[in-house]
């Protein structure tokens, strides 16, 4: 094999540009099949982040007791920062609440002069782990100083729910993908041995190994993956810029956050990478094993 090796490869790429409109088709068929697995896991990933973020805003209003002094209401903060699951929490005093109660919800100015002595001192409360939220809000309640503790646990729960069955539904479409370009690439793979076949069977007439045969259809099957995979990857990352700067000029979905491209490059490229290298060489395998029986 050690010795052979640089035969196989040079076999490879030699069938690779001797059939150049097949070669061609391959290497357009697995981009084309990366581009559509690539979009379609990157705004599923994206959707995936921005409920993570509308879950981590889904906080933990903690109500400070009406018998504590205004002092000890801000330092009750160092109290709850030890609870456990607590990330962060801010303190929003009684004027506060009140103003913000104003802006949200009095259009016609019919509050203007409520007194804030109607509202507490609170404490807005952010989760690490938003799923744990029933038991952390009762261990901020039996936080000494702390009257009640109040959370939406049926919108946490609901954002759970979605994103459990976006991740199912994102795993399950590439999965088929994956399926379809495999096969795909076999068949586009395949049609590029057939007018070999017969010095395939030759070749087995005069005792070449199957293996022999077969690995010069790997390295070729191999090289089409890589080229389409560093196509598919160079025209995602163009794509997924192009709809980066569409949101940010968009003034409808601008509220959504699309995460940056540098972050995640590393690991669309090592997918991308790994699945150029299933299909060409998966469907190369597939493609030759027809023409060894001889």
């Amino acid at each position: 094999m050690k010795h052979n090796l640089g035969y196989f490869i040079r076999e490879g790429a030699k069938n690779m540009f001797s059939h150049g409109f097949m070669s061609f088709a391959a290497v357009g068929v697995t981009v084309a099949c990366l581009l559509i697995m690539g979009t379609f896991a990157l705004v599923a990933y994206n959707v995936n982040e921005n409920l993570s973020e509308l879950q981590r805003e889904n906080a933990v209003v903690a109500f400070v007791d009406d018998t504590l002094s205004d002092s000890h209401a801000k330092e009750l903060g160092k109290e709850i920062e030890k609870v456990d699951n607590v990330a962060e929490c801010t303190f929003v005093s009684r004027e506060e609440a009140r103003d913000n109660y104003v802006d949200n919800y009095d259009e016609d100015d019919l509050y203007a002069d409520l007194s804030a002595d109607v509202f507490r001192h609170r404490y807005v409360i952010h989760l690490e782990d938003p799923t744990r939220m029933s038991e952390t809000k009762a261990a901020v309640e039996n936080v000494e100083g702390i009257a009640k503790a109040r959370g939406d646990e049926a919108v946490s729960n609901g954002f759970i729910t979605l994103r459990n069955v976006a991740s199912l539904v994102s795993i399950a479409l590439v999965a088929v993908l994956l399926i379809v370009s495999l096969f795909i690439m076999s068949n586009t793979i395949k049609l590029t041995t057939f007018d070999r076949r017969e010095e395939i069977a030759i070749m087995k007439m005069v005792g070449a190994t199957n293996g022999f045969i077969r690995w010069p259809f790997v390295f070729e099957g191999l090289l089409l993956g890589l080229l389409g995979a560093m196509a598919a990857f160079l025209l995602q990352w163009l794509l997924y810029a192009a709809m980066c700067r569409g949101i940010a000029t968009s003034d409808t979905l601008q509220l959504l956050r699309i995460v940056p491209f540098g972050r995640i490059w590393k690991v669309v490229a090592i997918v991308f990478g790994a699945t150029g290298l299933l299909v060409g060489v998966g469907g190369s395998t597939m493609a030759i094993r027809r023409f060894l029986k001889v």
